[in-house]
Formats: structure tokens, sequence, C-alpha cells
């Protein structure tokens, strides 16, 4: 299935990937309470800021996992799976270990330093040529 403005589609992801990584992705990942209390979330009454958080993180792990299943079922996008899975891993661990530093998680989540480290050790060494 080809789009009425296919030949736009480069120009189209440009735009998309600079506004929400603007708008986004940065300000969640730098700043989320920030990003919660400008979209107008009362804090820290409000509770479901939480539940947002959790059901928004869960949907893009469903979409890792969606590229995960189709790369190992069909063998397409394998390489493509192995690069975005070598970004997850990295600043999941980046994210960790920032979070111990700081001490402001729980040690199970400290302790899950090892756990990103270990599948990032595995995705490099079973990265396909």
């Amino acid at each position: 299935m080809q789009g009425m403005y296919a030949q736009y589609a480069t120009t189209y992801l440009w735009i998309l990937g600079s506004v929400t990584t603007l708008t986004f992705a940065i300000p969640l990942f730098v700043t989320p309470i920030s990003w919660a209390r400008i979209l107008r979330w009362k804090l820290p009454e409000e509770k479901d800021l939480t539940v947002y958080f959790g059901r928004c993180l869960g949907a893009f792990i469903l979409l890792v996992e969606y590229f995960i299943f189709k790369a190992a079922f069909t063998g397409e996008s394998v390489e493509f799976t192995f690069e975005m899975l070598t970004l997850v891993f990295s600043f999941m661990l980046a994210v960790h270990i920032y979070g111990a530093l700081r001490r402001i998680q729980p040690i199970t989540e400290t302790l899950e330093i090892g756990l990103w480290m270990v599948l990032l050790t595995i995705n490099y060494l079973c990265y396909p040529a």
C-alpha cells in the first residue's frame, strides 16, 4: 500500500521526529515531573500520573516486542531490531545508573543495572554480521 503523499515520506519523518523529540522525548527523559506540570497534572496529589507514565512505557515496550517477534518470526529487519535493542538497553542502563547515583530509586531498580548490562552484552554477542 502506498499513501497518496508517499513522495513526502522522508519530509514527514524529519518533521515528526523533530517535533516529538523536542516536545515529548527529551522533556520526558530529562524532566518528567516538570513536563507533567506543564501539561497541568496536579502534583503530588494526583496519583494518576504514575499510572499514565506506566501505561505509556508499557505501550512503547509492546512496540519493541512487536519488532522483536517480527524479526524472529520472519527473519526481516533483524539488524534494525538489534540496533534498536542496543539503544533501548543502553538508555535503560543509563537511566538506572543515574537513579542509583542520585539515590532516587528502590534497590530493585538499582539491581536492574545488572540486567541491562547482561542484555546489552548478549545483544552485542548475538549481533548479526
